[in-house]
């Protein structure tokens, strides 16, 4: 289905070796449920990559009411203040990638338990050109077999890149300025989409820096609780 809300935290990560047991049992009893309390957080989401895929192994999608509570109180108060658990698990990620991003398109009849993730940087002048072509191809993929929604996102750099007590308590991570994201049913329509309309003939002549595809399965879905901003 069509994202929540007008906002999304797109965050790619690794974790060490000795750090993942704790990951996953702070991140399913603590971190998640203390975003989607956050007044705004709509849904909030973990996937686990394909075995092989080489992509950084978790993907965490956040949806939010609108861009205002990735920038609001609520969300920074939290950011600098994160809990002792917190502050204890986030030192064990490794190869990291966040974005707090505008949602510029969306679309799609539900949620899918396989996602195909693209993110990337371009130059800003072909930014008009990027959007026309990616929706075409786009709104072509939501008629085929098993895809169930794609989204477009775009980040806030200044917003990304904000230091906070949390963000220095973890290693320096990349801001990809476009997200692109389909979700499917099945594995094989989310590799079709890697493989095809996310490849590099949908990009060519955009030029895009440094693209990273992913593909990851669904672990872990909670909704919100509280009203929106």
């Amino acid at each position: 289905m069509a994202l929540a809300g007008s906002g999304v935290v797109a965050i790619w990560n690794d974790i060490t070796d000795e750090g993942r047991d704790n990951f996953y049992e702070w991140h399913n009893r603590e971190h998640i449920p203390e975003r989607v309390g956050i007044r705004g957080f709509l849904r909030g989401r973990r996937y686990k990559a394909e075995a092989g895929d080489g992509q950084p192994a978790y993907f965490t999608l956040y949806e939010v009411a609108g861009t205002e509570v990735l920038s609001g109180p609520d969300y920074l108060t939290r950011l600098n203040a994160p809990t002792p658990w917190t502050t204890d698990s986030v030192r064990h990620f490794r190869n990291t990638a966040r974005s707090l991003c505008a949602t510029e398109w969306s679309r799609g009849p539900g949620s899918g338990g396989f996602i195909a993730t693209l993110r990337f940087d371009c130059d800003p002048t072909h930014d008009e050109a990027l959007m026309r072509r990616l929706v075409e191809a786009l709104e072509g993929l939501l008629g085929q077999a098993a895809i169930v929604a794609a989204h477009i996102c775009r980040a806030d750099l200044a917003a990304s890149r904000a230091k906070t007590a949390e963000q220095k308590g973890r290693p320096e991570n990349a801001v990809p300025r476009w997200v692109v994201m389909v979700e499917t049913s099945t594995e094989a329509a989310a590799r079709a989409c890697l493989g095809g309309p996310l490849g590099s003939a949908l990009l060519d002549g955009v030029q895009p820096d440094n693209p990273e595809r992913g593909l990851y399965r669904l672990q872990f879905d909670l909704l919100g609780n509280t009203p929106s901003a």
